[in-house]
């Protein structure tokens, strides 16, 4: 590569980061204003809905009946935002999200359910647009602002049987850590990730979980 090509590439690949991180703050706006037209157009016209449908009207269908159904108003604060790229046009990214959400409740009132949240995310570059092709919504509670969610099952919406959400399911390295205690030697310590590869070495191969919306 010139050194030319190898500036333009660096340039490229700064502004694709920028865009990407814009990507996940764009999601979150539209969701929280309701703009379902500005939502579902962050992702490319043939996504995936549930296991049968293909597009952005269905995707922007589904959208509309679940936050009517489940939410009086939401809230959603971007965190820790990681990416890597597989290549000029494709990078994968993990997001951290806390966010707040009025539920209403079987009985005509309301709660306030705040939740701790990941994205384990898919982009793709579309005719010069970066888009999500996969979001992966991964979840460690979520509760009434006044019940911390201590113990287990920490997915606590109102109305509902608690369940175990899939936020540490991405990454192995959580389970081993509890089912390898330390001992009196000094522990080894693996080389570095290497670059652009930080995330795929953390997974190990580990498969994507199957989440649990509600």
């Amino acid at each position: 590569m010139s050194d030319a090509s190898d500036v333009l590439a660096r340039i490229d690949r700064l502004e694709s980061l920028d865009e990407i991180r814009q990507l996940a703050a764009k999601y979150s706006l539209a969701l929280d204003m309701r703009d379902l037209d500005a939502l579902v157009n962050l992702f490319p016209e043939d996504v995936r809905v549930g296991r049968d449908k293909v597009g952005r009207a269905h995707f922007k269908q589904w959208m509309d009946e679940t936050l009517r159904q489940q939410f009086t108003g939401t809230a959603h604060h971007i965190g820790n935002h990681i990416i890597e790229f597989e290549s000029p046009d494709r990078a994968v990214g993990l997001v951290y999200s806390k966010n707040e959400h009025e539920t209403p409740t079987a009985d005509g009132g309301c709660e306030w359910v705040i939740m701790q949240m990941l994205y384990w995310d898919h982009y793709v570059r579309q005719e010069g647009r970066w888009l999500f092709h996969r979001r992966l919504p991964c979840y460690w509670y979520a509760t009434d602002l006044n019940k911390p969610p201590v113990g287990d099952h920490k997915m606590r919406w109102p109305d509902r049987d608690h369940y175990d959400g899939e936020f540490h399911s991405l990454f192995p390295t959580w389970q081993a850590f509890w089912d390898h205690p330390p001992s009196d030697a000094l522990p080894q310590v693996a080389e570095p990730a290497p670059l652009e590869k930080f995330l795929e070495t953390m997974r190990a191969g580990a498969a994507d979980p199957s989440i649990r919306t509600r």
